[in-house]
């Protein structure tokens, strides 16, 4: 399986599209976008919720990360996604922010944004479109589960001084407070 310690947005807003096209995983005939957001909260005001936001809080990614200023690699089994997501009429949008992690060895107090192997890219996609057929089309969620399997990385423990998530409060180890389950 390949992987990237580097954030390619492409990947992602190709691997929704092709979940889409291709594997009909959206198939309403609505049409649906991904963008990126690399500040928005989980926060969702109660006007954003009468225009349709929902939140998703995916807290079980495998990521990777390369720190540009020493050059050391890591990986984690605990990368926080954040998708914002609604349906207006016959127009989806999903709105996604990665969150990063900070560097043991620099700790110089920067996130640096993670990479992904496809598999993760399409696991995390794939339990999105369950949350968005749950909430937007009525479906019972076919439990995707998004995980990434029994990684050792699984049992090392939650760093929060290094997590961007922990540092905005939104950290989905603790549970995202605005899932719509």
């Amino acid at each position: 399986m390949s992987r990237s310690t580097e954030w390619v947005p492409s990947l992602w807003r190709e691997t929704f599209e092709e979940l889409l096209d291709d594997d009909n995983e959206l198939d309403y005939g609505d049409q649906w976008t991904l963008n990126f957001n690399y500040s928005q909260t989980d926060q969702v005001t109660v006007e954003e919720r009468k225009r349709g936001w929902k939140v998703y809080c995916h807290s079980s990614g495998y990521g990777h990360f390369l720190c540009a200023s020493c050059s050391k690699s890591w990986s984690s089994a605990k990368v926080t996604l954040l998708f914002r997501y609604r349906l207006r009429g016959d127009r989806g949008s999903v709105i996604m922010r990665p969150f990063g992690q900070a560097c043991r060895s620099c700790n110089d107090n920067s996130f640096k944004q993670p990479g992904f192997a496809m598999e993760e890219v399409e696991n995390a996609l794939l339990r999105l479109c369950a949350k968005i057929r749950k909430n937007c089309y009525g479906e019972d969620d076919d439990d995707h589960s998004g995980g990434s399997g029994n990684r050792s990385d699984n049992r090392k423990p939650h760093e929060k001084a290094l997590c961007q998530a922990c540092s905005q409060g939104i950290c989905g180890q603790s549970n995202c407070p605005q899932d719509d389950d």
